[in-house]
């Protein structure tokens, strides 16, 4: 069954939305959206409607248009969200099918303004001392999007007793692009790896800046690889607290992002000059059995 139909959007205005926010998953959340693809039909728009609401504001931070204020842009998307908050109907598709899942799903308010604080905290260079001051960013630019499926995911028992697994979702996955993009983020003026951490192992900003291998900083990347993977196993231990249903999307979107790590342990943590990509076909090898028994269970049951 089409997936506007399993969950009953019919509006033509509606669908076109959505429509519109899975174009945007497709194209620019490979991983995730392949992890979409197992769960249940009734649930991937909400899925599509989120992810394209933190992509456009994540664009409009990182490759603003030429001349465009990112700030008055960012400023221009909490006007929407507060549109959305009051009943209102804004004029962006991706922001229509937002509204709908927000109203479908009872989404709280603050956590789309936790999310945008974090975006505006990128505006402007960005490092941190500690994993304390690291952990309010992360928590908006990424737990809470954790929190924000957790509706969507569904759970067995009170919501508030999946929530630690959901923020350990978000906080894994962010963790590990921290790591992934150490470069990209010093070309735009960014150190998400807190600064007392990298000078346990000697490691600086200006060493980063460098990009040349360094016993030092293989050894500060190690360190931080093996801590992602702690909190991996945080969400992990979640996964059970989730509907069965929901189940494989969520574990075969843990063990895809976990295989990033992998590929930066692979390239011997040299990851200043070169970015660590699971291939394609690896992506596949992972989702495909998943994908096979979804479809396998839902043929017999219906």
């Amino acid at each position: 069954m089409n997936e506007l139909d399993a969950a009953g959007i019919t509006a033509p205005d509606l669908r076109a939305a959505y429509t519109e926010c899975r174009r945007i998953n497709a194209h620019h959340g490979r991983t995730f959206f392949l992890a979409t693809r197992l769960l249940p039909a009734r649930a991937r728009p909400a899925a599509h409607a989120l992810y394209g609401f933190a992509r456009m504001a994540d664009e409009l931070v990182d490759n603003p248009a030429p001349g465009s204020d990112p700030a008055a842009a960012l400023d221009r998307v909490g006007d929407l969200v507060d549109v959305v908050f009051d009943g209102g109907t804004p004029d962006d598709a991706v922001l229509v099918a937002l509204a709908d899942t927000v109203r479908r799903y009872d989404l709280s308010r603050d956590l789309f303004a936790a999310f945008l604080k974090s975006m505006r905290m990128d505006l402007s260079p960005v490092e941190f001392a500690t994993f304390a001051e690291l952990g309010e960013y992360v928590y908006g630019s990424a737990s809470v999007i954790g929190l924000q499926m957790l509706p969507v995911f569904g759970t067995i028992g009170p919501p508030a007793d999946a929530e630690p697994g959901a923020i350990a979702l978000g906080e894994a996955f962010q963790l590990t692009n921290f790591l992934r993009d150490v470069g990209e983020d010093l070309d735009r003026g960014r150190l998400y790896l807190p600064l007392d951490e990298l000078a346990a192992f000697g490691v600086s900003r200006s060493l980063l800046e460098e990009r040349r291998p360094d016993p030092r900083i293989r050894a500060a990347m190690a360190y931080f690889v093996a801590r992602t993977r702690a909190v991996y196993r945080r969400a992990e231990a979640g996964v059970p607290l989730l509907r069965p249903e929901s189940r494989p999307c969520v574990r075969t979107a843990l063990t895809l992002y976990q295989g990033i790590l992998d590929e930066i342990v692979a390239l011997d943590y040299d990851i200043l000059t070169r970015r660590a990509v699971v291939p394609k076909s690896r992506r596949l090898v992972v989702a495909a059995p998943a994908l096979a028994r979804v479809v396998l269970s839902r043929r017999s049951r219906a």
